[in-house]
């Protein structure tokens, strides 16, 4: 992402986002240089309750406050005084507008800011997953008053935004001046008339217990301990990243190192041998379940309808949990594990995969939560009976966790007697087993001719209802993963070495051909050439300081080869 120019850039940008774009923009910024952010759990007077995110640059603080009220509740405003302290919804009492409290934030913020830099713009945005009903006849008046506010977004307080506050910029001040209760103190008004603020909310916002019966209350203990507790709602402390596997093809960019994730004392994890007939033996790889799996997710780049899609299969297997506890005699949901994973390579399966299974087991859906890695050659022998052998072992050994099939297309053989095909059939003959619940099959593998082999065989497609999309990355994700990827290693590239490797990415990633287009990996082999250049560089020109050693210069960067798309042969119609 390339430096801010026009002064007004960072919140013209803000002005322009919408439900579809904002999460991707915010997680966009920490890219850019330029931007200073940060992260802070309320923000005293008017926003202490709230997740509250700060963005600088030289001349313009984005104060951004997430409102994590409930998906589905409305709302309602005066359109003379859309910035009234009070809000209206439908069939309830008044109470204390999220909307005045950020513009009262924004407010004390330019005052305390412009005491000593009178130029500074200061503006508010506020995520809401309320619905506010008469939002679209407010839309100018709140940006009259610098604000902007988009609602009916989903599930927002599961995202995981991310920061930049490692960055060392003049504009950090301003947090300091805005974050400091002293200056504040001088500025805050008196309290609003009908009570001070925190009177108000406590009389508004305080449920009465008798409206609580006994299911509601067990229910509400679930919410706020063990599913919370579960998505690690209440860990900020940033975990430490480590580098993934270099032969790790599939990286949303989690970067998490197998060696690091220490184990439960009660998780066993089986051998990757595979005895076949005639003392034939064949080894499969086993990913250890990792402690983070939920900051793990929250740390992919993209992926966003994977991330939803995951908490909505995690959520339902801990809510059939719950419900067997309270009623052990009703019929439960049915949930079904086993999953297809689509895409090409580098696009995240694998990571995936491996956060998948962790976060089953802390639902108490699986016993371990490790990853069985196969394909094809797996389960084919040279002698009768090896096919059945191999898949009962491989099945064996994923229980209690999940068995990926990599390009499970593969199986799917063209001839009618393809062992690849006796495979299946012997996988969906043993998962058609009431008792092999304590597994997840996951299918793996590109798109068309992953759903060519389901087209085929409708009985494969009843068993995997669960189907995942790992589209490619854009250029801008790229550049992003690029970023988390040198961070581990506490490099940084100077102006000149990063506009010089965007533009040859953009480049390389104009001229890709999709169909072998490498998405995370080509991004990882490329910086590898760049640690091998930057290396050689250190050593010859032996720098003058240490701090010299951590920056990527443009002469680091060597051209990209460019993988161009094959010529078709062919004639034209």
């Amino acid at each position: 992402m390339m430096i801010m120019q026009n002064t007004n850039r960072l919140i013209d940008d803000f002005r322009k986002q919408t439900e579809t774009t904002v999460r991707k923009h915010l997680n966009a910024l920490t890219a850019n240089y330029a931007v200073y952010s940060t992260h802070l759990n309320g923000l005293d007077p008017f926003l202490k309750d709230y997740d509250v995110y700060l963005y600088c640059t030289d001349s313009n603080v984005v104060i951004l406050c997430l409102d994590c009220c409930g998906c589905g509740e409305e709302q309602a405003y005066k359109e003379a005084d859309p910035l009234s302290p009070m809000l209206l919804a439908e069939g309830q009492e008044p109470r204390v507008s999220v909307v005045w409290k950020l513009a009262e934030a924004v407010r004390l913020a330019k005052k305390c800011i412009q005491k000593n830099t009178p130029d500074i713009n200061v503006y508010g945005v506020l995520l809401t997953e309320a619905e506010i009903l008469n939002a679209y006849d407010l839309y100018t008046m709140w940006d009259e008053h610098n604000i902007t506010v988009i609602d009916e977004l989903k599930r927002l307080k599961y995202w995981k935004i991310k920061t930049s506050s490692d960055y060392d910029l003049p504009c950090k001040a301003y947090v300091d001046i805005i974050t400091d209760s002293y200056i504040y103190q001088e500025y805050i008004d008196q309290p609003t008339p009908q009570g001070s603020l925190s009177e108000r909310q406590e009389e508004t916002e305080t449920p009465d217990s008798d409206d609580y019966d006994e299911f509601e209350k067990v229910f509400d203990d679930f919410i706020k301990q063990e599913y919370d507790q579960m998505l690690d709602e209440d860990t900020e402390d940033e975990l430490s990243e480590e580098d993934s596997d270099d032969d790790e093809e599939e990286e949303c960019e989690t970067d998490t190192e197998d060696d690091a994730a220490p184990l439960s004392d009660d998780v066993v994890i089986p051998s990757g041998i595979i005895e076949q007939n005639n003392n034939s033996v064949v080894k499969v790889e086993i990913l250890r379940p990792i402690p983070n799996p939920r900051e793990e997710l929250d740390k992919l780049v993209g992926c966003g309808d994977i991330k939803q899609r995951m908490d909505e299969l995690v959520a339902l297997t801990s809510y059939n949990k719950m419900m067997h506890e309270l009623f052990p005699n009703n019929k439960q949901h049915t949930v079904s594990l086993h999953s297809i994973f689509l895409g090409r390579p580098g696009t995240g399966k694998t990571t995936v995969c491996k956060i998948f299974g962790s976060l089953l087991r802390q639902a108490g859906a699986l016993s371990k939560g490790h990853i069985v890695v196969c394909d094809r050659g797996t389960f084919l022998g040279n002698l009768w009976g090896d096919e059945e052998r191999s898949v009962r072992q491989v099945l064996e050994k994923a229980k209690g966790g999940v068995l990926m099939i990599d390009e499970a297309y593969l199986l799917n053989g063209k001839h009618d007697h393809d062992p690849g095909k006796l495979v299946i059939q012997l996988l969906m003959n043993i998962l058609a087993d009431e008792s092999q619940r304590d597994i997840a099959v996951v299918l793996c593998g590109y798109k068309e001719p992953m759903m060519k082999m389901l087209e085929t065989n409708p009985g494969l497609q009843s068993r995997f209802p669960n189907k995942f999309e790992f589209t490619d990355f854009t250029i801008d994700e790229l550049l992003e993963i690029t970023r988390s990827r040198i961070k581990d290693y506490n490099y940084q590239f100077t102006d000149e070495a990063w506009e010089k490797y965007s533009s040859l990415l953009e480049q390389a990633y104009k001229m890709r051909d999709p169909e072998t287009w490498g998405n995370a990996r080509f991004i990882a082999n490329q910086l590898e050439y760049i640690y091998i250049q930057h290396a050689t560089r250190c050593v010859r020109q032996q720098p003058k300081n240490k701090q010299d050693l951590l920056k990527l210069t443009p002469e680091d960067i060597l051209p990209i080869e460019i993988p161009r798309q094959k010529t078709k042969i062919g004639f034209r119609n």
